[in-house]
């Protein structure tokens, strides 16, 4: 039976699509992510657009969600800054516009008191040193996290005064 047997196109397509969906029963993973791991395997191009786009129609490929739940759980389990966020959404290939949105979840209050349970803990972790260098260690904590000096200065001298 002829019909029954898939031409050259349908393989490449059953081929790449199966690429992908091994890729994200592992985990999420954004369309640029997929698109270069496509890529790697030396995908047409032409069938790695119509595999992405099919499964972004189906929902199985969703930037969007995908950007909120990583901004949720690096906020949350990391303490990361919405500047570290995005920076990591961008270099995933995330669009801005999804970015702008996961970011929305994070307001300005929640990040500073996140900065101020880390600003605590560094301080806690340095009590026998100088001041000198307790407050610069506990700064240079929270700027590799991602945040502004401006925030990290105000949770840093806070936790202190707290002390």
């Amino acid at each position: 039976m002829p019909w029954l047997t898939p031409d050259a196109h349908t393989e490449q397509v059953e081929a790449a699509r199966d690429v992908v969906l091994r890729r994200l029963d592992r985990s999420a993973a954004p369309r640029a992510a997929l698109a270069q791991l496509l890529e790697r395997k030396q995908t047409d191009p032409a069938v790695a657009q119509e595999v992405l786009d099919r499964l972004e129609a189906a929902g199985v490929i969703d930037d969007a969600a995908y950007a909120a739940r990583l901004a949720r759980t690096r906020f949350a389990e990391k303490g990361a800054a919405r500047r570290a966020i995005a920076d990591e959404l961008r270099r995933k290939g995330v669009g801005e516009g999804h970015i702008r949105t996961a970011l929305e979840q994070i307001d300005g209050e929640d990040e500073a008191a996140a900065a101020l349970a880390l600003a605590r803990k560094r301080l806690a972790a340095s009590r026998g040193l100088e001041p000198a260098v307790r407050r610069r260690r506990a700064l240079a904590a929270l700027g590799r996290k991602g945040y502004s000096a401006g925030v990290a200065a105000r949770a840093v001298e806070q936790a202190l005064a707290e002390e």
